[in-house]
C-alpha cells in the first residue's frame, strides 16, 4: 500500500494549472463546408478517444461512467451548492472537480504522461457523499459500489502501467505476463501480422491454452483459428465495436463535405478498417493521406502509438483535427525544402540513409480536437514501417499546443537565475526549433536493412562504422522494427530523434530557418541543449522504483540523453546536491556552453551514429545493451538517481490540463464554444461533448460486461 509520504505523488493539485487551446482565430476562418467537415471529424475522434478507456485500466470505464453522470445531470453550481450543504468542504469540491478534469484530459486514471494512476484528492468517505448528494445517485450508486475501492487503490501493481506484477495493462488478459508477449509476437511473426489495432485474451479450453488475438472492428468475427507451436490461435475482430460505430457513423457524415477525393479516399478506407477490423484498410487511409499535401483542414485517426503497450507493439486510439497555420507552416516547408542538404549532415554513412528523400508535408497546425490520453506538441507518422520507408509520411507541428503548454511562468527548477531567464525567453522558440528537426530529420531519417530472399536493400560488403566488419545484421520476413525492438523501441526512437535534433540545431543555418540569428541563434541552441538536460532530470519522476522500469518513452530518452552528456566529461556538464533557497534539498544544473561544440556536440554525434547503426541492422541485442545501462536508475556513483528522484518528485510542477472547445450544429449552424480555463471549464465541455449520458452509458456497459471476466 501506498504511504503517506509518496501518496501525493498519486494526486493532482487542487492548483492543478488548466488552460485553454485557443483555435477560434483558425476556425472562424473557415468555409461552411470546411466546419461541417471538421465537426464530424472531431465528433468521429471524441467518440473513438473513448476507446482509451478500455485500453488503461479495468475500472477507467466505469470511472468515466461515475463521474460523467454526476456532471451530466445538473449543472455544476447546483451540485455544488448540494455538496457543501451535505457536509462536503469546498476543498474537497475543488478536489472533485480537478480530478475530474484529469480525468478527462488523461481519458483513464493513469496519467497520459508517465503511465502512473492518480487517484482523488479527497477521502472517500467525502467522494461517497458527493455521490449521494448528486441527483444521479439512485442511477449511479452500483457503479460506485462496484468501482470505489479501485478507484482509491494504490498497491504496488496498481500504481503504474506494465506487465504482470510490475503493473496493469489492458492491452493483454490480466492471466497474461511478458512471457506470453514473446510467445504471441512469435506467432505474428509467422503469420506476418503487426499487433496495432488487437488485444490479447488468453484462455484455457480443454486443457490448451489458447490466444485470441481480437482486432478492434464492428464485425464480430472468426477470421482464423490454428494451431502453433502446441496453443491455438484464434484472430478474431469485434473490439469496441459499439464505439466504432459510432466513429464509422461521423466517418461518413464528415465524408460528405471532403474538398478533395483524396480526402474521401482517405475516409472511405478508415470506414473498411474499423469496421472490418482490418489493419490494411488502415494502411491504405494512410497512404491516400500523404498524398493529400497542404489541406486547410488536417486530421488523422486510428490505434497510432505504441508506447502504452508494455510490449511496444499495439496502437491506442486517437483522433486529432485541426486548421493549417499557413504563416508558420511557410518555415516549416522551408526546412523541408533544405532537408537534402541537411540529411548528409547527420553522422551516420551515406549507406545507412534513405536512397531517396521523401519529401513529406510539414505544417504547423492549431488543434481543433485531439482525444486521446494527452495532446503531444508535434507528431511523425504514419508509423508503418513500410509506408515510411517507400512511401513517404507526414510531420505536424500543433502550434497552439505548444504556445498553451510549453510557455515559461513559473521559476524553473534546477537551474540558476540566469539560466532561468533563459528558459522564460526563449523556450518555446527553442522547442519550435526541435519539434521541426526531431519530427522531420529524426523520426524522418535513417535506413532500416531488409533482405528478402537473396535480395539485399543495401550494398553487399558494406561495413559496420562501429565495427569496420562486414553488415550481418537485417530484417527479414515478417520483421519490423516494433516487432524486434518491442517494449524498448518507442523509447530508442525518440531518443534517436531527439539527438537528431540536438545535432543538426548546431548546423549552419538551421536556427535562421525559423527566422532566429546573431546573439538570438546562439541562444536557442544553448537553450535547446539545457531544456534536453533539464527534461532528463525532471524525467527522473517518470521512473517506478516499485517497478524498477521507465514508464514514460520520452523521460526515458531524456534521461539517457542526460547521461551521454554527463559521460562526454571534460566539465562539460555538472549536476549536484546543493541546498535550496527553502533549506531543503535541490539539485543544480551547470552546463558549460563554451564546450558545447567541441565536448557536447561530439558526444551526441558519436552517440546518435550508434542508435541508428543498431536500428538500420536489426540490431535490438546491442541496442538494448547500450540503451539500458544508459537507462539504469541507481542508488550509487556520482549521480545517485534513486535518492534524487525524491528531490524531483518533491519539487515537480504539474502538467498542464488542457480545455478543447466544441463543435455545435444547431438548425443547420455551427459554432465553436470555447470555455473557461478551470476545472469547471473542463467538465462542462465534457457534459456538453456527450451529453446523451442514458445513450452512451449503455453502449460503455455493453463494452465492459463483453470484457470485464478477462480482467477481473
Amino acid at each position: 500500500m501506498s504511504t503517506a509520504s509518496d501518496f501525493s505523488q498519486y494526486v493532482l493539485p487542487n492548483d492543478q494549472p488548466v488552460v485553454r487551446l485557443e483555435c477560434d482565430t483558425a476556425f472562424s476562418c473557415l468555409t461552411t463546408s470546411e466546419k461541417l467537415y471538421s465537426h464530424y471529424l472531431s465528433q468521429a475522434s471524441w467518440y473513438g478517444g473513448l476507446i482509451v478507456l478500455y485500453q488503461t485500466s479495468p475500472e477507467a470505464p466505469d470511472i468515466f461512467r461515475l463521474i460523467h453522470a454526476i456532471n451530466s445531470k445538473e449543472p455544476v453550481a447546483d451540485l455544488k451548492k448540494k455538496c457543501l450543504a451535505s457536509g462536503v468542504t469546498e476543498e474537497d469540491f475543488t478536489a472533485y472537480m480537478v480530478y475530474c478534469s484529469g480525468f478527462y484530459g488523461n481519458m483513464g486514471n493513469y496519467k497520459g504522461f508517465g503511465d502512473s494512476k492518480f487517484v482523488p484528492n479527497l477521502s472517500k468517505e467525502s467522494f461517497e457523499k458527493i455521490v449521494k448528494a448528486s441527483a444521479a445517485c439512485s442511477d449511479i450508486q452500483s457503479v460506485w459500489e462496484k468501482v470505489s475501492d479501485r478507484l482509491y487503490s494504490l498497491d504496488n501493481k496498481e500504481k503504474q502501467l506494465g506487465f504482470g506484477e510490475k503493473g496493469v495493462t489492458k492491452y493483454f488478459s490480466a492471466n497474461c505476463d511478458s512471457s506470453d508477449s514473446g510467445i504471441v509476437n512469435e506467432y505474428l511473426k509467422h503469420k506476418n501480422l503487426e499487433g496495432y489495432i488487437s488485444r490479447v485474451i488468453k484462455t484455457v479450453e480443454s486443457g490448451k491454452t489458447v490466444y485470441e488475438i481480437r482486432h478492434a472492428g464492428v464485425d464480430s468475427t472468426v477470421v482464423s483459428e490454428e494451431e502453433f507451436n502446441g496453443n491455438t490461435y484464434r484472430v478474431t475482430t469485434g473490439d469496441y465495436q459499439e464505439l466504432l460505430e459510432k466513429v464509422c457513423e461521423n466517418l461518413t457524415e464528415a465524408a460528405k463535405h471532403c474538398s478533395k477525393d483524396l480526402e474521401k479516399n482517405m475516409l472511405e478506407e478508415y470506414v473498411k478498417s474499423f469496421k472490418m477490423g482490418k489493419l490494411d484498410h488502415h494502411k491504405d487511409g494512410s497512404r491516400y493521406w500523404i498524398k493529400n499535401k497542404g489541406p486547410i483542414i488536417e486530421t488523422y485517426i486510428g490505434f497510432i502509438e505504441t508506447y502504452r503497450d508494455p510490449a511496444g507493439m499495439r496502437g491506442e486510439f486517437e483522433g486529432f483535427v485541426s486548421m493549417v497555420n499557413k504563416k508558420m507552416s511557410e518555415k516549416f516547408q522551408t526546412l523541408v525544402d533544405k532537408a537534402e542538404d541537411l540529411l548528409p549532415q547527420l553522422p551516420w554513412p551515406a549507406e545507412f540513409e534513405k536512397d531517396k528523400f521523401l519529401r513529406p508535408d510539414f505544417t504547423s497546425l492549431d488543434v481543433l480536437t485531439f482525444a486521446g490520453s494527452g495532446v503531444p506538441a508535434g507528431i511523425n507518422i504514419p508509423n508503418y514501417d513500410e509506408i515510411r520507408q517507400s512511401e513517404g509520411f507526414k510531420n505536424v507541428s500543433l502550434g497552439n499546443v505548444l504556445s498553451a503548454s510549453y510557455s515559461v511562468k513559473k521559476r524553473s527548477t534546477f537551474v540558476s537565475d540566469e539560466d532561468d531567464a533563459l528558459l522564460k525567453k526563449y523556450k518555446v522558440p527553442s522547442f519550435e526549433v526541435q519539434v521541426g528537426l526531431h519530427e522531420l530529420l529524426g523520426h524522418g531519417s535513417g535506413k532500416l536493412f531488409y533482405k528478402e530472399g537473396d535480395k539485399l536493400n543495401y550494398p553487399e560488403g558494406l561495413k559496420n562504422p562501429l565495427t569496420g566488419e562486414l553488415i550481418t545484421g537485417f530484417y527479414g520476413p515478417g520483421e519490423t522494427y516494433d516487432s524486434k525492438f518491442t517494449d524498448v523501441g518507442s523509447s530508442y526512437e525518440e531518443c534517436r530523434a531527439e539527438c537528431a535534433g540536438l545535432h543538426l540545431c548546431l548546423a549552419p543555418g538551421v536556427t535562421e530557418i525559423f527566422g532566429f540569428s546573431g546573439e538570438d541563434a546562439e541562444q536557442i541552441k544553448y537553450v535547446n541543449w539545457m531544456s534536453m538536460v533539464h527534461a532528463g532530470v525532471k524525467g527522473v519522476e517518470m521512473f517506478s522504483p516499485g517497478s524498477m522500469e521507465w514508464k514514460q518513452a520520452h523521460s526515458q530518452a531524456r534521461f539517457v540523453i542526460l547521461n551521454v552528456m554527463l559521460e562526454a566529461g571534460e566539465g562539460f556538464l555538472k549536476i549536484e546536491k546543493v541546498e535550496g533557497e527553502d533549506g531543503k534539498p535541490d539539485l543544480m544544473i551547470t552546463m558549460d556552453r563554451s564546450k558545447l561544440s567541441n565536448v557536447g556536440a561530439p558526444a551526441i554525434a558519436n552517440f546518435l551514429t550508434k542508435l541508428q547503426v543498431f536500428k538500420s541492422t536489426g540490431d535490438d541485442k546491442g541496442a538494448r545493451e547500450m540503451y539500458n545501462r544508459l537507462s539504469q536508475v541507481s542508488s550509487e556513483g556520482d549521480h545517485p538517481w534513486l535518492l534524487w528522484r525524491d528531490i524531483v518528485v518533491s519539487r515537480k510542477q504539474p502538467r498542464v490540463i488542457l480545455v478543447q472547445g466544441n463543435t455545435k450544429l444547431e438548425n443547420e449552424k455551427l459554432e465553436l464554444v470555447q470555455y473557461d480555463p478551470s476545472p469547471e471549464g473542463m467538465v462542462q465541455s465534457w457534459v456538453e461533448r456527450f451529453p446523451e449520458m442514458g445513450s452512451l452509458d449503455k453502449i460503455l456497459e455493453k463494452i465492459n460486461e463483453r470484457e470485464s471476466k478477462h480482467w477481473s
